[in-house]
């Protein structure tokens, strides 16, 4: 028995994974299919990037100095000898993919989605995980405050048409390259002074990058930061204005938001905007999705002066929250008895499958009366007699399992009035 039990665990999903299982699966579809045919309306194309990359991709466009880089990556020696990264997130892929095959002088706005899995070896946890899926979404070329306030304004929009009730919308500026070197040191200096009620990760940070301490989620931590400088009062005059505009065309938006000078992202690359939404009452594991602007990033990379800006949402979490129902499978079940009649199971299935209905035929050797048990605890919509005498005949009975009513005639005659609507 124990070996048994070894083996079982040995076969389970490897921690922080998990799987979605039919009856679950139908809700992510529902999500998807949403989500995707809102960005279409935005003028938002799909971009599918490889899982794996290099792992220099993100050390240099994500930051060495972060927690991603330095504690939650999954990297690997390849057998060329390379190393490689399961992708943590996507933006970096993306400004890959740009500058590889020259995107931005297709003269088409560079506007896309993305839907997919991301890796990242952290403490699993309610709706955390170290495989998980994100949507996001990016624009490129797009310096206008404008289109950062039509983003927060499509996020808005999309958790509002899921059903997602409760939250709050955060906007910050993070500054730029001219303007943040005097607030990190400003923060270096308060950190300083405060440095035996930080945690140990926090007084490295206070040496590689003090913004990141913001982050922390240690409580002592939080409430000394309270009280540090705000970026707001660095501000550039360029970051100023544009942070102006973006609260400007929020306002012309009718978005809902509140400022929070505390607001960093987790990454080096952001610039200027930066923007959550958090759910008013889940404690610290609060984000519903986040993003902001990153203007540096493609010429990091060697390539053009582009600028870009976007947000990602993690599926598990948005799937805990929604309201969305999936429609209900509406399919036929087709019941049979006997070699000749099996036969002839099978090709009815085929013109039913080509004329667009879902038709489940199985092969259990069951008899009329267990077939019919089965379609009704499938959930079946219909389910279609084939027994020696039809065959014979050339005409099937198909019964509807909400009303009862049954309907004889030739299988393209059935077909037909599933087709209908209603």
């Amino acid at each position: 028995m124990s070996s048994e039990r070894s083996s079982v665990k040995e076969l389970a999903a490897v921690k922080g994974t998990h799987d979605i299982l039919p009856g679950e699966v139908e809700v992510w579809q529902a999500v998807e299919a949403s989500v995707v045919g809102m960005f279409g309306r935005y003028g938002y194309r799909e971009l599918r990037a490889p899982v794996i990359e290099h792992t220099e991709l993100f050390e240099k466009s994500t930051g060495e100095t972060t927690d991603v880089v330095q504690k939650e990556m999954y990297t690997f020696i390849d057998k060329g000898g390379r190393s490689i990264t399961l992708r943590p997130e996507y933006t970096p892929s993306v400004a890959r993919a740009i500058v590889e095959h020259r995107l931005d002088l297709l003269g088409t706005p560079m506007r896309y989605f993305y839907i997919g899995p991301m890796f990242r070896y952290d403490k699993p946890q309610k709706g955390r995980y170290r495989q998980f899926h994100q949507i996001d979404i990016e624009v490129f070329g797009e310096k206008d405050p404008a289109i950062d306030a039509e983003i927060i304004e499509m996020a808005d929009s999309m958790l509002v048409s899921l059903g997602v009730t409760g939250t709050e919308t955060l906007v910050n500026s993070v500054g730029c390259r001219a303007c943040r070197p005097a607030f990190s040191q400003a923060l270096r200096e308060a950190a300083g002074g405060v440095k035996d009620g930080l945690c140990g990760d926090c007084r490295r940070k206070m040496e590689t990058n003090p913004l990141r301490i913001f982050d922390c989620k240690v409580e002592a931590c939080r409430e000394q930061a309270k009280v540090f400088p705000q970026i707001t009062g660095f501000l550039c005059p360029e970051c100023r204005d544009h942070f102006a505009g973006v609260r400007r065309y929020l306002d012309l938006y009718g978005v809902a938001y509140r400022v929070e000078p505390n607001l960093v992202r987790g990454l080096d690359y952001y610039t200027k905007t930066a923007f959550e939404v958090v759910r008013l009452d889940a404690g610290q594991q609060n984000a519903v999705l986040g993003g902001g602007r990153y203007d540096d990033m493609m010429k990091d990379f060697g390539g053009p002066d582009v600028c870009g800006i976007g947000f990602a949402c993690g599926l598990e979490r948005l799937i805990a929250l929604v309201s969305v129902k999936p429609s209900p499978r509406r399919f036929v079940y087709v019941v049979h008895s006997g070699e000749a009649a099996r036969a002839k199971a099978v090709e009815l299935a085929r013109i039913f499958r080509r004329g667009g209905v879902e038709t489940l035929v199985e092969f259990a050797g069951r008899g009329f009366k267990s077939q019919f048990g089965r379609a009704a605890k499938l959930g079946a919509a219909w389910v279609l007699v084939v027994g020696e005498d039809e065959v014979a005949k050339g005409e099937f009975l198909l019964k509807d399992m909400a009303t009862g009513t049954q309907t004889s005639g030739k299988a393209e005659d059935l077909l037909s009035s599933l087709q209908r609507p209603g």
